[in-house]
């Protein structure tokens, strides 16, 4: 992947957007960063952890708590 927040930030971004079908917004995104020198291909467009993979949102970040259940 990047080591620049900010690509990092439009990747996701972006493949929000290609998931939703928003191709204008995908444009837009594209264009920003070639403005940053990275370059985008049809590759892009996919991710690579798929829907169960480090990107599952259902799990906590690493370094994080999880919230305590409570108790009565």
């Amino acid at each position: 992947m990047t080591e620049d927040p900010m690509i990092a930030a439009l990747l996701r971004e972006r493949e929000g957007y290609v998931q939703r079908g928003l191709d204008d917004r995908v444009a837009q995104v594209d264009e920003q960063l070639s403005l940053r020198g990275y370059k985008t291909s049809q590759n892009d467009s996919q991710t690579s952890e798929g829907p169960t993979g480090a990107g599952d949102r259902s799990t906590p970040p690493k370094g994080r708590r999880v919230a305590r259940k409570a108790t009565t």
